[in-house]
């Protein structure tokens, strides 16, 4: 891969970590907190959760296909890299790791935005016409939440492994 080559793929590649890292630690960290502080009793919170998720989802999903993209194309590139499926090295093994921690970071990711979000969803629609089971909503709410800052913890992660891997 020439020099422009690799530097486009890499202005991408950060590109897309700053908006699926950034916005998920700009969310657990400044907009959760600020809009239960401002809104915790109003039914605007959960319209405006819903409105937000919605505007996030399709965004983090096109940055974690550039991640892919972009990513392979790098540790290609790299003089550490022995092959697919080969660690005998440290920079292979720190990144087997961060990509177990993508991995999971995806399916959480992917759990939150197609099975809890939904049922969530269904059950503030439910509470809103007095029907929904008060209960539910918050095992839910709290099960997003938990799985929320999972991916923070990750994302967190990966950049540390992206680190490790760049000094060796």
């Amino acid at each position: 891969m020439s020099r422009p080559e690799l530097a486009l793929s890499l202005f991408f590649h950060l590109g897309a970590t700053a908006i699926w890292i950034g916005g998920i630690l700009i969310t657990v960290i400044l907009v959760w907190p600020e809009m239960r502080r401002v809104l915790e009793t109003s039914p605007a919170l959960y319209t405006l959760l819903s409105r937000l998720r919605k505007r996030f989802y399709p965004i983090s999903n096109i940055s974690l296909a550039v991640l892919i993209v972009t990513g392979l194309f790098q540790m290609t590139a790299d003089p550490n890299y022995d092959g697919m499926l080969t660690f005998d090295n440290e920079w292979t093994r720190v990144m087997l790791a961060k990509h177990v921690a993508i991995v999971f970071m995806a399916l959480t990711g992917w759990t939150l935005q197609f099975a809890i979000v939904p049922a969530l969803e269904r059950v503030t629609l439910l509470r809103e016409r007095a029907k929904g089971d008060e209960a539910e909503w918050q095992r839910l709410r709290r099960h997003e939440v938990r799985l929320t800052w999972v991916n923070a913890a990750l994302g967190v992660a990966i950049l540390g492994f992206s680190a490790w891997a760049s000094v060796i």
